[in-house]
């Protein structure tokens, strides 16, 4: 029996794992998917907000305030991408400056250091790009921007090395109650626990429900964006918001960590918690509605699209404690924007509720840091020189656009947790997110993980599992 199984295995999850892993606690993480990072954390705007929007006295702002003070300095222990660049929320109606005034008043009550309004002609000579209709601008120096692949395996990995068990491709079917804790039926196997925390994200009203009568509604809000090559990543430095309405904080405009340049995203409620296509009229929404906050922004240079959904619950909070109905089960539900924010927050927040329940003792042998995957092109010529003589598999590139080496592929595929799938490579070493979309390094990533993981090529799959039925088909 294990003192506490996790639900799902994005960035809310995997916090949760690292923060209870520094404890003499017997942990697991199950997720559906193959892989972790495979839900909401996969395709989201990779913000980290300073803290200003939500409402104080929420747990959105105290969660997020204090994950955005917690980033800098977990990124450096292990090991992900994160830059502080700052952002602006523009105002393009005078009569509209005064309720920026008050969204940088709720910033300082929500602890928020260093924001303040500023005339659109100075937010233009901090931005140049902005468009002559700015006319005023909240600033926000605290706000950053992050990997979220990069920053949700670095938590999942710290947790495997300090001891927390991963069961991937592994679906919740049931869960009971028993005298002990509980029960979690799974496709694979039952399995106990004395606590269950539930991040499933946009299912995680659907796992609440087997276990309590209390009503719960997430509704998966889908939003579209645009990702631009690196040739168009200077065009701004901060992030750029619009002022917010009841939707979100509409479309932004930000570099992102990798250099490129990233749109988006629109907002829609729908109900198939399944549906992340792109479609035309959300293309032309992101275009239209970018370009009011900045010009010249060369749609020439996009290279792809894609959609992700944010868990929003019924509460307009996130929905973080122990069941009244259910003790011992902790909903970790509605975690919509912003969420990966308050990941490292919630880690914390979560285990002080595990510290009410169960007796808490820490190790005397936990492992704080951890090495990411060496990026070969972040390195100087001589690294990469002395690289190569000590691991000649780095002087062969497999992705051109991204220069990522089979050096790089192989510690992905090899690692705690390695990938299994393309996506899983792409998201630990950027093989395929340049330009040309993993159209000329897919064959040889493809090669490199069947022979890894010894199976045939036609077992390697862009994401989730294989299944005997489809062998059966290629055989």
């Amino acid at each position: 029996m294990y003192d506490a199984v996790i639900i799902g295995a994005g960035s809310s999850g995997c916090a949760i794992a690292r923060e209870l892993s520094r404890y003499k606690l017997s942990v697991c993480v199950i997720d559906r998917e193959s892989d972790v990072c495979e839900g909401t954390t996969k395709a989201n705007s990779a913000i980290v907000h300073a803290g200003f929007d939500a409402q104080p006295g929420s747990l959105k702002a105290k969660l997020n305030v204090r994950g955005s003070q917690l980033m800098p300095e977990l990124s450096r222990q292990l090991d992900f991408a994160y830059k502080n660049n700052g952002a602006f929320v523009l105002c393009f109606d005078t009569e509209q400056i005064s309720s920026l005034e008050e969204l940088a008043e709720r910033g300082r009550k929500n602890g928020v250091e260093g924001v303040r309004v500023i005339s659109g002609d100075e937010a233009r000579e901090l931005e140049p790009a902005l468009t002559d209709e700015v006319a005023a601008a909240l600033y926000a120096p605290t706000s950053g921007i992050v990997c979220p692949f990069e920053m949700t395996l670095a938590f999942a990995e710290n947790a495997f090395a300090n001891g927390v068990e991963f069961k991937l491709s592994t679906s919740v079917q049931a869960i009971d109650k028993t005298d002990n804790g509980y029960v979690i039926r799974t496709d694979k196997g039952d399995i106990e626990t004395r606590l269950v925390i539930n991040a499933a994200g946009v299912y995680a009203d659907k796992v609440h429900a087997m276990v309590s009568s209390i009503p719960m509604s997430i509704i998966p809000r889908r939003g579209e964006y645009m990702l631009l090559d690196k040739d168009a990543g200077g065009l701004v430095t901060h992030t750029i918001f619009q002022q917010p309405t009841k939707m979100g904080k509409g479309i932004l405009v930000t570099p992102t960590v990798h250099g490129n340049l990233l749109l988006g995203p629109t907002a829609e409620d729908i109900e198939d918690k399944e549906n992340t296509a792109t479609t035309r009229t959300g293309s032309a929404e992101v275009r239209a509605k970018a370009q009011l906050s900045v010009k010249g922004i060369p749609f020439n240079k996009v290279i792809t699209g894609f959609t992700g959904l944010r868990a929003v619950g019924d509460t307009h909070d996130f929905i973080i404690g122990e069941c009244e109905d259910a003790k011992g089960f902790i909903d970790v539900a509605g975690i919509e924007s912003p969420g990966l924010s308050s990941a490292p927050a919630i880690g914390e927040y979560v285990r002080d509720i595990v510290g009410e329940i169960i007796e808490l003792e820490e190790k005397s042998d936990f492992i704080a840091n951890r090495k990411g995957v060496t990026h070969f092109a972040s390195l100087t010529r001589q690294q990469q020189n002395e690289l190569i003589k000590e691991k000649p598999e780095y002087g062969s590139i497999v992705c051109r656009c991204e220069t990522v080496t089979e050096g790089e592929i192989l510690d992905a595929i090899n690692r705690p947790l390695g990938a299994t799938t393309l996506d899983g490579v792409k998201r630990r070493t950027r093989a395929g997110m340049g330009r040309c979309q993993a159209g000329f390094c897919s064959p040889k990533t493809i090669e490199l993980i069947a022979e890894k993981l010894g199976v045939g090529l036609l077992d390697v799959r862009k994401n989730g599992v294989y299944k005997e039925s489809e062998a059966a088909d290629n055989a």
